[in-house]
């Protein structure tokens, strides 16, 4: 969640490292921090809520230092405050922190630590990680950094520097990202590649219990040990571009526009003009498929509800059992695993703490883990036995769109597989299915290029305070994914239902005008959805339909319709969830909010 930049070099850090805070700004915040390491002190400040204060803060700093730490604060342990704000100082003010995530047994520590004199002035259980450094510094800073490791527990990334050690900022990582940017003579850290995107393409991951000791001519990396580490330098596959607007009002507006590509990019080279669909770098056996008797999939958020939509799938053609499972509830399941049981786990950042322990769980327990993420070089993949990635680009909105549904794509490619090598659906379904999902990327595209209505619904609707979303079988997870949406980023509460359960009390809540978003493609269970309808208009609440072209029925009983292009059942959970991102985002604009960045809400949960 939180955000941490580093740099070293030869330039004045302190509007490299503050530009690099504005590009993390997506990850969730709630106040800021600078440190630069002057001659013989460090210059620092820092400041509660959005950048511009740190920014106006930072006016009077007037730094000229090469070296510095940045850092956005979401709170965890303290309320969001000046004093609780990173960088953290020793009790000298010469060593400087920033930390990411959750150091678990900060309590024990910081009474120990205070029992030795040591005074501290935040309520953070960050803080402890200078105090122990201040604590060993006597071999240098690295030498203290791996000493400080050694006597943490919890999930963290941190930085450090010292007035000693001009020209030296040394991090390490333990299931939390931190990266090291490469430039010509000059260094990056990161929690996020954008941060220093627009400097260079070249990084280092580190990975867990990595300690990277950085100057301006480049890394050195060990372990906590201090026995040397290589990691070799790396190309980002993004182009700085990608991490700009590009035209577009916001991130989210420009990434629901980029599905299309997201789409095609995910399935290019994975999948033939006759439907077949190649897997061969994801790094599961045939062998291993056939023998599978269950799947769990653990994801969290939006992830999950790309889960749910693709079970219905893997059940029906692979004929495999599909349990879908919320990450961090999971593990306090006591789950039943075996190497016969697949553990397929969805995290877009790879990152994302709940999922990352759910896949430690499983394969500890013999399950054979499959990583589906969008990031290379995360932490997913490093703890996964195969990995499938989408290749969505870059995603800076907090709420995911593009990514979404790059997942659902890679989860019907990979049931298109698995169905074949099991011999489980017939081979001309198989093929119709595929090459059905090769015109998936131009029907998204038919649909962002006309979709009208919808702004009307959203004039129409953006000041109701409750909505209802309703849809069956593949519909119930592409309605769960729109109601999360309008929640996210308008604050308007929404509840999203199966329709089949509507009467088992959410049609309580439906009075006059109420707004009912129902999911309504072809599909198996639409004459049954045709019922839910008559239900909801006997109510006299208002149906905002999304519905397959040409289905002129539904015009006589929906209040509205969103009619997206006709395509394979399977597939129109893909499509069907544009106009549901649309319509959150409409919504989201005429009250008001900023939907690059929800309030309460970050990118990357590194903490659970």
């Amino acid at each position: 969640m939180c955000g941490i930049v580093g740099y070293v070099g030869r330039r004045p850090g302190q509007p490299i490292i503050l530009s690099g805070l504005r590009r993390l700004e997506y990850r969730g915040y709630d106040s800021a921090g600078l440190a630069m390491v002057e001659p013989d002190r460090l210059a620092v400040v820092r400041a509660v809520g959005n950048l511009d204060s740190l920014f106006a803060a930072a006016d009077g700093l007037d730094s000229s230092s090469c070296t510095g730490l940045g850092h956005t604060r979401w709170a965890t342990h303290g309320r969001p405050s000046e004093e609780n704000a990173h960088p953290h100082q020793d009790c000298g003010g010469r060593i400087s922190i920033v930390v990411n995530g959750i150091v678990e047994n900060y309590k024990s520590l910081r009474e120990e630590l205070v029992g030795r004199g040591h005074v501290f002035t935040s309520e953070t259980d960050a803080e402890v990680v200078v105090h122990l450094i201040e604590e060993h510094m006597g071999d240098g800073l690295a030498a203290a950094v791996r000493e400080t490791v050694a006597r943490l527990d919890g999930h963290y990334a941190f930085c450090a520097t010292s007035v000693d050690e001009p020209g030296l900022i040394v991090g390490t990582r333990h299931e939390a990202p931190l990266v090291v940017g490469v430039g010509d003579g000059e260094m990056f850290l990161a929690s996020a590649i954008p941060a220093f995107l627009c400097h260079t393409k070249r990084m280092v991951v580190l990975e867990d219990d990595d300690v990277a000791v950085v100057r301006a001519d480049g890394v050195t990396v060990t372990d906590v040990a201090g026995g040397p580490v290589d990691r070799p330098a790396q190309e980002v596959p993004w182009d700085d571009d990608a991490a700009e607007k590009g035209g577009y009002e916001t991130f989210m507006l420009k990434e629901i526009y980029e599905q299309p590509t997201a789409i095609a990019d995910t399935l290019a080279g994975r999948l033939d003009d006759d439907g077949g669909v190649d897997l061969s770098d994801v790094g599961l056996s045939d062998d291993l498929l056939r023998r599978l008797r269950r799947i769990y999939i653990v994801a969290c958020g939006t992830s999950y509800h790309a889960g749910l939509v693709a079970s219905y799938a893997l059940e029906r053609l692979a004929r495999v059992p599909v349990q879908i499972e919320v990450a961090s509830e999971f593990r306090y399941r006591d789950p039943v695993l075996d190497a016969e049981t697949l553990v397929i786990a969805i995290t877009q950042s790879g990152e994302t703490l709940d999922t990352l322990v759910a896949m430690r769980l499983s394969r500890a327990a013999g399950a054979p883990v499959l990583a589906l993420t969008n990031i290379m070089g995360s932490q997913a993949t490093r703890d996964a036995d195969a990995v499938l990635f989408t290749r969505a680009g870059l995603e800076i909105g907090v709420a995911a769109t593009k990514t979404h549904t790059a997942q659902v794509a890679a989860l019907l490619l990979f049931t298109l597989h698995l169905a074949e090598v099991r011999g489980a659906a017939p081979t001309d379904e198989l093929i119709r299915v595929g090459r059905a999902l090769r015109n998936v990327p131009q029907d998204v595209q038919a649909y962002l290029d006309n979709h009208r209505g919808l702004d009307e619904i959203a004039e129409r609707y953006h000041d109701r305070r409750f909505f209802l979303y309703l849809g069956r079988h593949t519909g119930f997870g592409v309605c769960l994914e729109g109601a999360l949406k309008l929640k996210e980023i308008s604050y308007i509460p929404t509840e999203a239902y199966a329709a089949g359960e509507m009467k088992h009390g959410p049609i309580a809540l439906l009075d006059e005008g109420s707004p009912v978003v129902v999911v309504a493609t072809d599909g198996p269970v639409y004459p049954k959805l045709v019922s839910n309808i008559e239900e909801v208009r006997a109510r006299k609440a208002d149906v905002i339909a999304v519905a397959s072209e040409d289905n002129t029925a539904i015009d006589e009983l929906a209040t509205a319709v969103l009619h997206v292009p006709r395509c394979d059942p399977w597939l129109a959970p893909i499509v069907a969830v544009v106009p549901l991102q649309l319509l959150a985002y409409r919504i989201a604009r005429l009250t008001g909010c900023d939907v690059d960045q929800p309030r309460n809400l970050a990118k990357t949960v590194t903490v659970e």
